[in-house]
C-alpha cells in the first residue's frame, strides 16, 4: 500500500501547519486514529488538517498538545493558520470557504453574479472593486487572487464536489466587463461544463414569480457532516445547519431547478451570448433566442 501523500510544507501557512503535525504524529508513533482518541473528532478530520484542508479547532489543538507533548505550539499557531486561510475572503466567509473544498455536492443559486466560484479574473476584478471602491490596488490584487484560488477544486485529479448551478437569464446581458472579457468568462464557463464539472442550469427572464427571489443562496453537503446553506448579501453571510431549515432551502432549490430551463438548452443559452460579446453585439440576437422566450 502506498504511503500518505506528501504535503508541500511551502504553498502556506497551513499546510506547513499540517506538515508539522504530522511529523510531530509519526515522530510519536502514533496513527491517525490514535491522536485524536478522547477528542470529539474523527481521523478523517485530523488527516484533512494534516494536508491543509481544514482549519484546526482550538479543542482539538488543545488536545493535541497534550497528547504529542508540544507545550502549546498547535493551540497558539491555530489562530494563525485560521487567519492565513480566509485572507483576501470577508471573516464571515470563513465557515463557506472551508465547507467548500471538502463538500460533496455543491448547489449554487446565482440571481445577480455569476458565482465566485467560476469567475475569471477580470470579472472578479470588476465585482471586487464595486464592492470595495475605496480599496487599495493591493488589496484588491488580494482579493481578487483569493477568489480565483478556489476554483482549485475543479482541477481534474479532484472527484469532489458536484457543481450545480442556477443562474439567472439576466447575467447574460450583464456586461459588467468590457464585451471580449465578458466573452472570455462566458467560455470558461462552458468549458467547465463541457468538461463536466458543472451543470448548468438558466432561469428565463420570462419565467415570472419562482423560488428563491430573495437573494443568493449555497447549498452544501458532506461525507462526514450535516448539509450546510450558506447565504449573502452585500456585506453580510451566514452559515445555516439547522436541520429543518435546510430541509425548506432543499425544497426551494428543487421548485426552482424545475422553473428553469435543462442543462443542454442552458448551455446553448451560454454559448449563444459568448459568441454575441465576441462579436461586439451583446444582447441583439440573445433577446430573439427561442429559447430565453419559453
Amino acid at each position: 500500500m502506498p504511503g500518505p501523500k506528501d504535503i508541500d510544507g511551502s504553498a502556506g501557512v497551513p499546510t506547513f501547519y499540517g506538515k508539522e503535525l504530522r511529523w510531530k504524529r509519526e515522530q510519536a508513533g502514533l496513527t491517525q486514529q490514535q491522536l485524536v482518541e478522547g477528542s470529539f473528532y474523527g481521523y478523517s478530520h485530523l488527516s484533512e488538517i494534516e494536508r491543509g484542508e481544514r482549519r484546526m479547532p482550538p479543542d482539538l489543538a488543545a488536545h493535541v498538545d497534550v497528547v504529542l507533548k508540544t507545550d502549546g505550539f498547535f493551540s497558539r499557531r491555530c489562530e494563525d493558520v485560521r487567519k492565513a486561510r480566509r485572507r483576501g475572503h470577508a471573516w464571515y466567509f470563513e465557515k463557506a470557504l472551508e465547507a467548500e473544498r471538502r463538500a460533496d455536492s455543491i448547489e449554487e443559486w446565482s440571481p445577480t453574479l455569476l458565482p465566485g466560484l467560476l469567475q475569471t479574473e477580470a470579472y472578479a476584478r470588476a465585482v471586487v472593486e464595486a464592492a470595495h471602491p475605496m480599496e487599495q490596488p493591493e488589496a484588491v490584487d488580494v482579493k481578487v487572487q483569493a477568489r480565483l484560488a478556489r476554483a482549485e477544486v475543479f482541477q481534474k485529479d479532484r472527484e469532489r464536489p458536484e457543481f450545480w448551478v442556477v443562474l439567472h437569464e439576466s447575467l447574460l446581458r450583464q456586461p459588467i466587463v468590457p464585451p471580449e472579457e465578458m466573452a472570455e468568462q462566458l467560455d470558461s464557463v462552458v468549458r467547465l461544463i463541457r468538461a463536466r464539472r458543472i451543470v448548468p442550469q438558466i432561469v428565463p427572464w420570462k419565467a415570472g414569480a419562482h423560488p428563491f427571489m430573495m437573494g443568493m443562496s449555497t447549498i452544501m453537503t458532506f461525507t462526514d457532516a450535516p448539509p450546510m446553506v450558506y447565504t449573502e448579501s452585500l456585506y453580510s453571510g451566514e452559515a445555516i445547519d439547522d436541520p429543518a431549515l435546510v430541509r425548506r432551502y432543499r425544497k426551494a432549490y428543487d421548485r426552482l431547478r424545475a422553473a428553469a430551463l435543462p442543462p443542454e438548452a442552458s448551455l446553448a443559452l451560454i454559448e449563444a451570448a459568448a459568441e454575441e460579446y465576441r462579436n461586439g453585439e451583446p444582447g441583439t440576437r440573445l433577446e430573439r433566442y427561442p429559447l430565453a422566450e419559453e
